[in-house]
């Protein structure tokens, strides 16, 4: 997943059973179809290449069924480890942070929520009756995505929408090697923890 045209637009499939989603470049081409597994005590995500579902890409794999720090690994189809994403519990709790790491497990990108004030106007105004519905359109999150020297490098964020659930993932700076596949996948598995909020 290298050399993509951005920004990349994620969107959920309604009228299926399990959680799955396309993502495609802004030229309206496919880049992936993301399936999550029901059922599972640890998240067990894959990536294909289309909507057939026939062509694996790369596997997404908790380490624990617990998503309070857990760790999930991104493996390609061959089965090599090439990154993961560690979310960060004790932090997520007033602002949703997480780490990317290389396939060697030094961490090379953090992704932080920009602002958490809309984390809790979501959380609070959502349990409010025929209130909590509009929350979709006006508390959307976003996401900074930095390196440990603070060059941004991509943003990410929720869609203002009633209905559906789509993102965006914004290119802010030249990738370095193996950084774009990490920060994709790791985007990915976010919007499976984060599609809930707004």
């Amino acid at each position: 997943m290298e050399n993509l045209s951005y920004p990349l637009t994620i969107k959920f499939k309604f009228g299926v059973f399990n959680p799955q989603f396309s993502v495609i470049d802004m030229e309206g081409r496919p880049i992936a179809y993301v399936k999550q597994k029901a059922f599972k005590l640890k998240e067990d995500i894959s990536v294909f290449k289309t909507e057939s579902q026939t062509d694996l890409l790369f596997k997404i794999s908790a380490d624990r069924w617990l998503d309070y720090n857990a760790s999930y690994s991104f493996t390609d189809d061959n089965g090599k480890e090439c990154g993961r994403l560690v979310r960060k519990g004790a932090r997520s709790i007033w602002k949703a942070e997480y780490e990317l790491h290389d396939e060697a497990g030094k961490q090379d990108l953090l992704i932080q929520e920009d602002n958490p004030w809309v984390r809790v106007a979501d959380h609070f105004l959502g349990e409010i009756p025929i209130l909590g519905m509009l929350t979709g359109y006006f508390f959307n999150p976003s996401f900074n995505i930095t390196r440990p020297d603070g060059t941004q490098v991509a943003t990410f964020y929720k869609k203002p929408d009633l209905v559906s659930r789509v993102f965006d993932l914004e290119k802010n700076a030249g990738f370095e090697e193996g950084e774009e596949t990490r920060l994709v996948l790791g985007v990915m598995m976010m919007v499976f923890m984060e599609r809930s909020r707004g």
